[in-house]
């Protein structure tokens, strides 16, 4: 197993932040980046005429100049998540802007597509494609992916249902090339178990929810203190496609947690809601089942500073097991 080139030097613990909806903005990616992780968001989150370019420019410039700065210990590389399916129409657009700019990492989500590959590969980017089975994983490499994120059970938004032990051993009898891991993962020993499990990276989100620099309602980070992994819903109703909801939220849009309808797949939707009136990441609040270790809203750096005593002391700890 071997990272990139573009990894290796630039990380201080080996994660990746995945890409919230609504929630990830430029704040939050430079913050991370700086604190030693890769840092990315949807390129749909930027809206509006010309949005998304000044995002990259903004982000491309601070941490150009943040390694100006620290040539010792520059800022890790930035991602942006790009959605692939029909239904976004906005990627031919946003994906030239990734080229114009040369984002360093494109994640791919919801289909694998050659063109969108070949266009990051033209400028010496990487395409890491996340997805829920080992059929969606040799597809993707099959398609010109780099690398892939195993999406397991327990992983906030729209996770899959496989355990990570699973999907993990699948995919490496065949690929040895950068492998992610999400699902659960708010803590340093979770970041080494997946390490152990065959990962290279682990692939945290919920628990960048709670950060000040987070682009969430203050009810929505504080319930995420609150809450634990009992507090998890499963459910396909609000995009169409199965995720993981918080119940407090499911609950104040006037709904039944234990009698939510099955969704129409065909009438997939990020932005509507599905087939539920209730907005989806907006209204409907989602989260992996790893929260359990969030104790305070507090900045992203700090929580990578967590992470990465965690990450230590953990070793530090394994290192003395005798048996």
């Amino acid at each position: 197993m071997a990272l990139p080139e573009l990894f290796k030097n630039r990380l201080r613990l080996p994660a990746v932040a995945a890409p919230l909806f609504i929630i990830s903005n430029p704040d939050l990616v430079i913050a991370l980046c700086k604190a030693g992780i890769v840092g990315s968001f949807p390129a749909l989150n930027a809206r509006g005429e010309g949005e998304f370019e000044k995002w990259l420019i903004r982000i491309t410039e601070e941490l150009d100049a943040y390694n100006q700065a620290n040539p010792d210990q520059p800022a890790a590389p930035f991602a942006v998540n790009q959605i692939v399916h029909k239904s976004n129409n906005r990627l031919e657009e946003d994906l030239a802007l990734c080229v114009k700019y040369k984002v360093p990492v494109v994640i791919t989500s919801l289909g694998a597509r050659v063109e969108v590959n070949e266009a990051i590969h033209s400028y010496g980017g990487i395409v890491l494609h996340d997805i829920i089975n080992n059929k969606f994983a040799k597809k993707a490499i099959e398609k010109g992916a780099d690398g892939l994120i195993a999406v397991a059970a327990g992983a906030g938004g729209h996770a899959g249902t496989q355990s990570p032990f699973a999907l993990i051993q699948e995919i490496r009898q065949w690929f040895d090339g950068p492998l992610l891991l999400s699902g659960a993962i708010s803590r340093g020993d979770s970041i080494l178990a997946a390490q152990a499990m065959g990962a290279d990276l682990a692939y945290i989100g919920s628990t960048f929810i709670a950060t000040n620099e987070a682009n969430a309602a203050q009810d929505y980070k504080q319930c995420l203190v609150d809450s634990s992994a009992e507090d998890i819903i499963y459910s396909n109703l609000f995009t169409g496609v199965h995720g993981n909801y918080l119940k407090a939220s499911i609950v104040s849009a006037g709904l039944d947690p234990n009698d939510l309808p099955e969704s129409d797949p065909s009438k997939m939707d990020f932005g509507s809601g599905g087939n539920s009136d209730k907005k989806a990441w907006k209204d409907i609040w989602g989260c992996g089942q790893g929260i359990g270790a969030i104790e305070a809203i507090q900045p992203a750096g700090d929580v990578v500073a967590r992470l990465s005593r965690e990450y230590q002391a953990t070793k530090e700890r394994l290192a003395q097991v005798t048996y």
